[in-house]
């Protein structure tokens, strides 16, 4: 079979990847429920809402804020349309360019404001109360180098199904 032959994953890998899929299926469902729960958003919008929040002028353009929240900007754009039905945000053209902004508006910060405590409360608790110094700084390690890996793979094209 050669080289077409599968990469099986050994006995730790395979233990790491089920711990892995168990985090990244557990935590976006549980922060989805407490960000609805206590606020009536979604993870998504709540994380939307929040890096505006902390963007120069509560403004950034959708393509790169869509980048940062990790989304198609189709994506993102269905979300600041919902957002901005709600009165949180509204789209700025960006001159000489088909592209806009999203701007966060003042009745949008005061939400996130008033989300962001339970929020963050929910994250200590389910993430790093459980981690001491060496954990959180291990964590953060394995972080970059597996948002790399992603990224060298989305980039190769391996990572689609």
């Amino acid at each position: 079979m050669g080289s077409d032959s599968p990469r099986w994953l050994d006995a730790n890998e395979q233990a790491a990847w089920r711990l892995l899929v168990s985090v990244i299926t557990r935590l976006p469902a549980a922060l989805d429920t407490q960000t609805q729960r206590d606020s009536d958003l979604t993870h998504f919008e709540y994380f939307t809402l929040a890096l505006l929040s902390e963007a120069p002028d509560r403004r950034a353009q959708l393509s790169v804020l869509a980048e940062s929240v990790n989304a198609s900007l189709s994506r993102l754009s269905h979300v600041v349309t919902r957002l901005a039905k709600r009165g949180w945000v509204y789209r700025e053209p960006i001159p000489g360019s088909r592209g806009s902004y999203a701007v966060l508006t003042d009745s949008g910060y005061e939400k996130v404001a008033e989300a962001a405590p339970s929020h963050v409360e929910t994250v200590r608790r389910l993430v790093f109360d459980g981690l001491d110094d060496d954990q959180l700084r291990a964590l953060t390690e394995l972080g970059k180098v597996l948002v790399a890996q992603l990224d060298k793979g989305l980039a190769e094209g391996t990572g689609r199904a």
